[in-house]
């Protein structure tokens, strides 16, 4: 195998003295995971940040030999790193990825949004600009991995021009009318996700209420603990601005 790629790092972990062991987020080629020799060194630690952009050369014998990888810093994100709210962000929306992706399939969908939530937060740090696209790409992430809500229409038969809940077994909406006198046992549909509007008050936490629902019960079962306490991160810090 030998793959040329740019790439998004999406984790690093140290591996021996001084290497490292970083999941990079490829176009054609989806996630892959390689050795870094020296990649706790300190040349290398700044180009081996999550979100940075960087050139890769990935090569391995066989497909399940730990492939060695070898990176260049096209861009730098590590600035942001120094700011809360983007800091948190960019922890958690590269550990989901690095965590929930099968290695080596390609999600070209992913990875375009992936790079567009980053450049979001590198624009616009304070997360109003971001925050709704984060959602997004936690929606999109399910359904790549066949765990998409149907948002089309009311499970129970209601108008489809009403929807204003989503069933928490099923994953299918359900309009106001059909779901106010289940309200209490429903996970709440902010609008924005459904017109592409901008967010209102308060319909961010209830986005990331539904999305953290189907992604602890469907993606990272076996993950909880330790990747959705980042996620725990970021949901605090957005709810101070929401």
């Amino acid at each position: 195998m030998h793959i040329l790629a740019d790439a998004i790092v999406c984790s690093v972990l140290p591996h021996g003295e001084h290497g490292a062991v970083a999941r990079v987020m490829t176009p054609d080629h989806g996630l892959r995971a390689g050795y870094v020799p020296g990649g706790r060194s300190r040349r290398m630690r700044p180009v081996l940040q999550q979100g940075n952009l960087v050139h890769a050369e990935i090569r391995a014998r066989t497909e399940d030999q730990l492939a060695r990888l070898a990176v260049e810093l096209i861009h730098s994100r590590a600035p942001l790193l120094g700011e809360p709210l983007a800091a948190a962000g960019i922890d958690w929306v590269t550990a989901l990825t690095a965590s929930a992706l099968p290695e080596g399939l390609p999600f070209p969908a992913l990875h375009a949004a992936l790079d567009g939530i980053l450049a979001a937060i590198e624009a616009a740090p304070s997360a109003r600009g971001w925050a709704a696209a984060l959602v997004r790409y936690e929606l999109l992430l399910l359904a790549e991995l066949g765990f998409g809500l149907d948002l089309t229409a009311c499970a129970a038969g209601g108008a489809p021009d009403d929807l204003a809940f989503v069933s928490p077994r099923s994953a299918a909406a359900v309009s106001r009318a059909a779901g106010a006198p289940h309200a209490d046992r429903l996970l709440p549909l902010p609008r924005f996700l459904l017109d592409g509007t901008p967010p209102g008050p308060g319909e961010i936490g209830q986005g990331l209420r539904l999305t953290g629902h189907f992604l602890a019960r469907d993606v990272l079962t076996d993950r909880r603990a330790a990747v959705l306490a980042a996620r725990e991160r970021l949901v605090d810090r957005l709810a101070r601005i929401d």
